[in-house]
């Protein structure tokens, strides 16, 4: 792990997306599946693995997280699934960003696949973050390269 001890304590916020690619009928039925409710299902499993992305990835040092939202949205071709990680800490919080997405997604796959198998899940990405040495950062899809 890296040495982050010189590094002041900062209030840090990552935010983070991901799509559940699924079809008309399936998002139709979130709520009813054979397993129950998937879009609280993937929020709770959201919330979950940004709290263990520690344990998850091998070199991210665990953080004491302030506050985890996950929203999970249908939308026509599937679901959004967006996080936003808050901590207070020496170091930033995009890798708890993404874990919460990549659980969220994966909890969503599990409950679908009983009527969906064909699901994919697409664009895992970090979309703005703030705080810390590199100050602020926001995803610009319109150039190559970010934003500041």
């Amino acid at each position: 792990m890296v040495d982050v001890s010189e590094k002041p304590v900062t209030r840090r916020v990552a935010e983070a997306s991901c799509r559940v690619r699924l079809g008309a009928e399936t998002v139709a039925r979130l709520a009813e599946l054979p397993k129950g409710d998937a879009v609280a299902v993937a929020r709770l499993a959201g919330i979950q693995g940004a709290k263990a992305t520690s344990t998850l990835v091998p070199l991210a040092h665990p953080l004491p997280l302030d506050q985890v939202e996950v929203t999970v949205l249908p939308i026509g071709d599937g679901v959004e699934i967006r996080s936003r990680v808050v901590a207070t800490a020496r170091t930033g919080a995009e890798m708890e960003a993404l874990a919460a997405c990549a659980a969220a997604a994966l909890a969503l796959y599990d409950m679908v696949k009983a009527v969906e198998r064909d699901a994919v899940i697409t664009d895992l990405r970090l979309e703005r973050k703030s705080g810390g040495r590199s100050g602020d950062w926001t995803r610009d899809d319109g150039a190559a390269g970010a934003s500041r």
